[in-house]
């Protein structure tokens, strides 16, 4: 059989055991293993793996993951979570729909010093499902908005999959975060939007809980503002140039930490216990770019990257147009394949080509970690979904894929916005 062959007898092979349930980074690495074996040798194989492996896990640039994902785990076991859904249930909790937009405002407070999709969907789950119940909301409603709402972890800064694709592109990280602010305040706006337009639709769907004072109001704001502190203070480090992204990451995750022991709520178990979720998660993001890699040598090996290039860059279509091909094919993909590992084993192929047609990069690393957002909400991978079944295990599977589907179309908007107005993305970094 011709590479070709074999490198599409790869791909499928991947899919199918990301349905088998094969963890994401050791389907990757095996399909490249065994791939490269029967396109080479298994002694070079194994050389590859063992490289691959190496050097990727001893990669500087990458201690920044785990670094920002420590400091998301303190920042939870802290309550800083909970104090930032208190705080927007105080201010939004007496509209129609209100917890479910205090949902949304608390989960991107919590993007904001934790950088991971899973973590925020799991954390406001665990809070604020149990009180959109208590309050009778729908469940489509309740669970789609914070499946939904968790993928702004991945978009506001620091985002673990922005600094996976300034890694992979040598970008600068810091631009990158500052490209992705605008985008995430909008894509917040628009989940708000989407959850006043249901409930106009569906008044019964989110009844109004009890009203507040304006000084409860007022003095609810004085718990999250270790939040904002937190937040200036490892951003505003990193694009003054006062630290590198892994200092910043390293002083966040110190800054959590001592807003628990201020607070008196990060206990030693507590402490043992983020510090756990923090190392398994840090271990399960790396070894998918370490699968990612190994993978991706597979396939360069089987001329399909280039293939592809050359097909894409030759379609008789201009830039723009085959720019939404692109975004196309990462659409798709987010429906067999964690995002991550998508843009892992896609970006090597694709930001050559559109960077040649003249595309801002910048722009384009936002643009397709707002796509791959959508893969994290949709059939069959879904992962935010799973997460929420998880928490909520009595809600039919059904019900929380129908609940996102709204929010889905907002991230369609978004994606569609940034076609039309790429500064959006490129105004704050290239205005600095």
């Amino acid at each position: 059989m011709s590479p070709e062959i074999i490198g599409l007898i790869g791909i499928f092979a991947l899919l199918l055991l990301f349905l088998l349930g094969v963890p994401v980074g050791f389907s990757m690495g095996i399909v490249g293993v065994v791939g490269f074996t029967v396109l080479s040798d298994s002694h070079s194989a194994l050389v590859l793996m063992a490289q691959d492996t190496f050097d990727t896990l001893s990669s500087y640039p990458l201690s920044v993951i785990p670094m920002f994902i420590l400091m998301g785990s303190f920042a939870y076991a802290s309550g800083i979570s909970q104090r930032l859904y208190k705080t927007s249930y105080n201010w939004f909790g007496h509209l129609r729909g209100g917890l479910t937009i205090a949902t949304v405002i608390a989960c991107s407070g919590f993007a904001a010093i934790c950088g991971s999709t899973a973590a925020t969907a799991a954390t406001m789950g665990k809070i604020a499902l149990p009180e959109m119940k208590k309050y009778g909301y729908n469940d489509r409603l309740s669970t789609g908005t914070v499946a939904s709402a968790g993928t702004l972890g991945i978009l506001i800064p620091p985002s673990t999959v922005l600094i996976i694709y300034g890694i992979l592109t040598e970008e600068s990280i810091g631009d990158l975060f500052l490209a992705a602010i605008l985008p995430g305040a909008l894509l917040s706006l628009l989940f708000v939007l989407t959850v006043i337009v249901i409930c106009r639709l569906h008044p019964e769907w989110g009844p109004p809980g009890p009203a507040t004072s304006i000084k409860e109001k007022l003095v609810s704001l004085t718990d999250i503002l270790e939040a904002f502190l937190l937040f200036g203070l490892v951003l505003g480090g990193l694009f003054l140039g006062w630290f590198s992204p892994t200092q910043a990451g390293s002083i966040g995750a110190t800054g959590a930490l001592a807003i628990g022991f201020f607070r008196r709520q990060l206990t030693w178990d507590k402490f043992l216990s983020c510090a756990r979720d923090g190392l398994r998660t840090s271990c399960m993001v790396l070894f998918i770019f370490v699968g990612g890699t190994i993978f991706s040598h597979f396939l360069a090996i089987t001329n399909i990257p280039f293939a592809l290039a050359d097909w894409v860059s030759t379609l008789p279509l201009s830039p723009m147009s085959i720019m939404v091909v692109i975004i196309g094919i990462y659409f798709v993909g987010g429906f067999f394949m964690d995002g991550m590992a998508l843009i892992v084993v896609t970006i090597p192929i694709f930001y050559p080509i559109v960077t040649q047609m003249g595309f801002d990069s910048l722009w384009f690393g936002v643009i397709i970690v707002i796509v791959a957002e959508m893969g994290v909400i949709t059939p069959p991978v879904g992962a935010n979904v799973f997460i929420i079944k998880g928490i909520a295990p009595h809600i039919p599977m059904n019900t929380i894929f129908r609940g996102i589907f709204p929010f889905l179309y907002a991230l369609m908007a978004l994606t569609a916005l940034m076609l039309f107005f790429p500064e959006l993305a490129t105004y704050i970094p290239r205005s600095l």
